[in-house]
């Protein structure tokens, strides 16, 4: 399958390319496969941002369309014959879930299964559908990581949506044979990451000389990947991956919130009198934690270093608040 793909013209549709995860894959494929052609499909929601791919714009094989995936008849129009197709479109924020259900299931789900039917009827090469680790629900401290054959217990609307939307593309899988692929990727950090997440609001709050909220007590643990390793990850399963097959992609650097924030701080050389401890979520999972041999078995591997993608990270923050800035007036929320 890869090699076929990689001395074709290939036709890649990306929906959510200009949110965090898809414009840093956009400018990752865009740069490797200049004989492939992307279109970027995006309805510019509150984190859909043009200016995350201002660099890639005017690029020969880019194009970008302004469209909602839910929109059944636009997305059989735009979708061909051979296309691949990298659904990253998504509500993707746990709070902003608890708070508005309705707009998770709506774009999540009904938006999955109008541009997944897309695919089908017009007979897509293959649909790559993104996930997330939190479909597995919670973990405790001795746990074994999740593998892609548990039990999805999902625990919050945003982990609920996604959970369908996977039993909606396992579906078509099995009734219609489509090519899917499903990928379920730990928590992602890098830049252009909107500025609600524990990453981009903590380092932003304190280039403004704002504490940082943290949940409870702060044990809560999460595995980081670096977003070029999550890209690149994405890239191996579109050339090696299995139609048919679920991968879960973890960057093995677990870590507690508490401790992330206080390395955070360090960076940014402030001290815990920022740390502003507030009341837990709703419903907080305690533990994610993923199994990654599958995909590695394949001869995927990260291969950034944490501490040194978080400190370029962090400095990206910090060096680019003419990007933030504007975006932090839309939403000041708390964290992932």
């Amino acid at each position: 399958m890869g090699s076929q793909i990689q001395q074709d013209t290939q036709r890649v549709i990306v929906t959510g390319g200009c949110g965090f995860i898809g414009s840093n894959f956009l400018r990752l494929m865009i740069e490797k496969y200049p004989n492939y052609h992307f279109v970027n499909i995006d309805n510019l929601s509150y984190s859909g941002n043009p200016n995350n791919l201002k660099d890639i714009e005017n690029k020969e094989n880019y194009e970008f369309i302004k469209a909602d995936i839910r929109d059944h008849k636009a997305m059989s129009s735009i979708v061909q014959e051979g296309d691949i197709i990298v659904n990253f479109a998504a509500e993707s924020h746990v709070d902003n879930s608890i708070k508005d259900p309705e707009i998770f299931i709506s774009t999540n789900v009904l938006g999955t299964h109008s541009i997944l039917e897309a695919a089908r009827k017009n007979n897509a090469r293959l649909f790559i559908q993104i996930s997330t680790d939190e479909v597995y629900g919670s973990l405790g401290f001795e746990d074994n990581s999740s593998t892609e054959s548990d039990t999805l217990k999902p625990s919050s609307p945003y982990s609920a949506s996604k959970a369908a939307a996977e039993m909606i593309c396992l579906g078509n899988l099995k009734t219609f044979n489509q090519p899917i692929i499903i990928t379920r990727s730990s928590n992602n950090f890098g830049p252009y990451q909107f500025p609600e997440k524990l990453i981009p609001l903590f380092t932003t709050n304190l280039v403004e000389g704002k504490k940082v909220p943290v949940y409870g007590t702060g044990n809560n643990i999460r595995d980081w990947i670096f977003v070029q390793d999550n890209c690149e990850a994405l890239d191996f399963l579109i050339h090696n991956g299995k139609p048919g097959e679920i991968y879960n992609i973890g960057g093995g650097n677990e870590i507690t919130n508490l401790a992330l924030t206080k390395k955070i701080i360090s960076v940014m050389e402030k001290n815990d009198d920022f740390i502003e401890y507030v009341e837990d979520r709703k419903g907080h999972d305690l533990r994610y934690s993923l199994n990654s041999d599958k995909i590695m078995s394949l001869g995927w591997s990260p291969k950034s270093s944490f501490e040194e993608a978080m400190n370029f990270t962090l400095n990206w923050y910090r060096d680019n608040n003419v990007w933030w800035e504007p975006l932090k007036n839309i939403s000041d929320r708390r964290t992932s």
